[in-house]
């Protein structure tokens, strides 16, 4: 085993490739500063609350303003890094939230003296910041003694009341970790959250496990509320070294094992060294070598998880075997909110015992179901499931499970019942116009938070196209439409461009359509013709809600 930069760099490049979004935070430096103007601005002028309360000075307001962003935005960047493949959408919501609520706090207490004034805000402050010790930020970089005695001093004054620890980023040699280890054991008792993500990268495999085994060591006892040993090359050597601290975790809530190169032996020793999960809320098992045996030891982890709201097993080599088990197991998970099982090999088979599971989650927000070659029939399970259950469902991907204009009724009729739907992915299956004009059917009626819309590679022609469009054009939250790989003539591209005229930034680029393409028999002799009368059959076409 070896712990290098290049082996981690290649694991991490097998990830399936994200799907496009808009990022939202962090904001920039100028938007923090307008914001800190804004809130001087509420504290200074006339209004409901100051006509109440009494407005401050425009010193005490500029002060307090800054303290009050700094607040607003350390609590919502918190937020964000718990949720780093969202929009920041959900971040940003927050720090608006908080900086309203500490606005209407300084004003109910009223203009004060220096001594107040440090005091008003001085406990919100000072949480955020001083409760997370992160070294994380800056060019990934080895970390040796010297530096680590300089890094980690905050660590060792008395009284500090870090909470959380992120040392990501940094490789630490021997060394490093024996100036870490007494710092470490000394404030294990108060840390609830410990991230030691990509903490050993470019080291020698032996050095790599001396320093697990340091921390492992050094944390033991810790009463830990979420633990990241993500990114690194751990193995069955690599999850033993960290057994002392793995067998001492009994309320764990948060479990981060990404891209961790563990094998079917390394997934048996996570299931034997963590045998208390019955707090676990979130399980992270993306981009590793598991496969059929290696997840049927995750899966008993799962079982044994009845609390868990957030399961990641995308990227693992799970097959038929595997699956069915992962399925079985995820039955007993009734509060989960997030699914990702992404790029494995489920099968029909499996996709039907997911489907089992998926009919018990009220509360499911996202499923990501791409790539498992559920085909039609795993499909068609899975949305009858989904149809009963998920009433407030925001993400369904589908993406890449040969799915047929045959299981489209079935589809659409689950879509249809989902009308807080924000992002549908169908990509590359085989919809073809009449599977994508029963789709667009559906969507037409609600959905107004619909922001996203993928079914690139489906076989689609200018009939598709057009419904598609100018369905989605008209949500108000619209943000992306891709129908690229498809083949729409250039009479249909251009139709759907006007479409969108008011608004080109919210339609993907068709650089990858081929307008020729498809079967000869829909090329030759009157095309055009042939796909207006499909569209108006189509659009006559009632999805049957109760089939």
């Amino acid at each position: 085993m070896s712990a290098g930069f290049s082996e981690m760099d290649a694991t991490e490049s097998k990830s399936q490739p994200r799907p496009f979004s808009i990022k939202l935070w962090p904001p920039s430096q100028n938007t923090r500063q307008m914001l800190v103007v804004r809130v001087t601005d509420n504290l200074t002028t006339k209004s409901i609350f100051t006509q109440k309360y009494g407005s401050l000075s425009k010193e005490e307001a500029e002060e307090n303003a800054k303290k009050i962003e700094d607040v607003a935005f350390a609590i919502a960047n918190e937020h964000y890094e718990k949720e780093p493949d969202g929009d920041g959408s959900s971040a940003v919501q927050l720090y608006a939230k908080e900086c309203s609520k500490q606005i209407l706090e300084v004003l109910k207490r009223g203009p004060s003296g220096k001594e107040d004034k440090e005091a008003l805000v001085s406990e919100e402050v000072s949480a955020p910041r001083d409760t997370v010790f992160d070294i994380s930020k800056g060019a990934r970089s080895f970390i040796e003694a010297k530096e680590a005695e300089e890094t980690l001093e905050p660590l060792k004054e008395p009284g500090n009341s870090y909470t959380k620890i992120c040392f990501s980023n940094r490789s630490f040699g021997l060394e490093a970790a024996r100036v870490a280890e007494p710092i470490l054991a000394s404030i294990k008792n108060q840390l609830k959250e410990v991230d030691l993500s990509d903490f050993i990268a470019g080291r020698p495999e032996a050095e790599a496990l001396e320093v697990m085994n340091i921390f492992s060591t050094a944390l033991e006892g810790s009463i830990l509320k979420s633990l990241n040993l993500s990114n690194n090359a751990l193995g069955e050597k690599g999850v033993r070294a960290f057994g002392a601290l793995l067998r001492s975790q009994s309320c764990l809530e948060e479990l981060y094992l990404m891209n961790n190169g563990i094998s079917e032996e390394a997934a048996e020793a996570v299931c034997e060294l963590i045998p208390l999960t019955e707090q676990l809320r979130v399980l992270q098992f993306h981009n590793n070598m598991t496969g059929d045996k290696g997840a049927l030891a995750i899966s008993k982890v799962v079982k044994r998880s009845p609390l868990l709201e957030d399961f990641r097993c995308s990227s693992t080599r799970v097959g038929s075997e595997g699956g069915v088990a992962l399925s079985e197991a995820l039955d007993t998970c009734t509060h989960l909110k997030k699914l990702d099982l992404r790029d494995n090999m489920f099968g029909v088979e499996a996709g039907v015992a997911l489907s089992k599971a998926l009919s018990k989650y009220a509360g499911l927000t996202e499923v990501y179901l791409s790539y498992l070659n559920l085909e039609d029939e795993g499909a068609m399970a899975i949305a009858r499931a989904l149809k009963e259950s998920a009433a407030s469902l925001e993400v369904l991907d589908m993406a890449g499970n040969d799915i047929t204009a045959e299981a489209a009724p079935i589809v659409a009729a689950c879509i249809a019942e989902k009308q807080h739907l924000t992002k549908l992915n169908l990509a590359e299956n085989e919809l073809k116009d009449e599977g994508a004009i029963q789709i667009s059917k559906v969507l037409e009626e609600g959905h107004l938070q619909l922001k996203e819309v993928d079914m690139s590679i489906n076989s689609i022609r200018r009939a598709g196209a057009r419904v598609l469009a100018r369905v989605v054009v008209q949500k108000p939250e619209f943000k992306l439409l891709n129908i690229d790989g498809n083949f729409i003539s250039d009479e249909g591209v251009d139709e759907v461009k006007e479409m969108f005229e008011k608004f080109p930034d919210r339609l993907g680029s068709f650089d990858e359509n081929d307008p020729e393409g498809g079967d000869d028999e829909e090329e030759s002799g009157e095309g055009e013709g042939d796909e207006h009368e499909l569209e108006t059959k189509l659009e006559k076409l009632e999805v049957n809600k109760e089939e």
